[in-house]
């Protein structure tokens, strides 16, 4: 769905860094080498996506339909969370501030509407309608536009 041009952008990104890192390597001297990768372990750097403030916007999405859902639903169902841990894990890989910010915004959708309503109601189901059309929305338009 959204993940999957996402995934191939990350994999190629990937890619140019596992090459960068190989040309790097290749040029330090094997001695040095093995006391630095001794000394500290690889940090990622963290570049911020042109699309991450989308994404951020999705994840609180996600947060608020998933409560929203199971507040309405006579058996709670997990498909919400399961599908924004797929998309934190596909989306950050290892880069933990940017799955801090989405994990907290996915936390922040979700509490707003725990402390809105402890009930199903019409205004809830009306919310949770609105919020994945959002969502929906939001998500065809980062892929069509920053997809490939």
């Amino acid at each position: 769905m959204i993940t999957a041009p996402m995934l191939a952008r990350l994999a190629l990104a990937g890619l140019a860094l596992t090459a960068a890192t190989g040309a790097a390597a290749q040029k330090t001297p094997a001695k040095e080498t093995a006391t630095t990768e001794a000394a500290a372990p690889a940090v990622v750097e963290e570049k911020p996506t042109p699309y991450d403030q989308r994404l951020i916007r999705l994840s609180e999405i996600i947060g608020s339909v998933h409560y929203l859902r199971n507040l309405c639903v006579k058996e709670p169902e997990d498909v919400w969370r399961r599908s924004m841990q797929e998309l934190i894990d596909k989306e950050t890989a290892d880069e933990i501030k940017r799955r801090e910010r989405m994990t907290a915004a996915f936390n922040r959708g979700y509490r707003t509407f725990a402390s809105v309503y402890t009930t199903c109601t019409g205004p809830a189901i009306v919310a949770e309608q609105r919020y994945r059309a959002e969502g929906a929305t939001l998500a065809s338009e980062i892929v069509a536009r920053f997809g490939n």
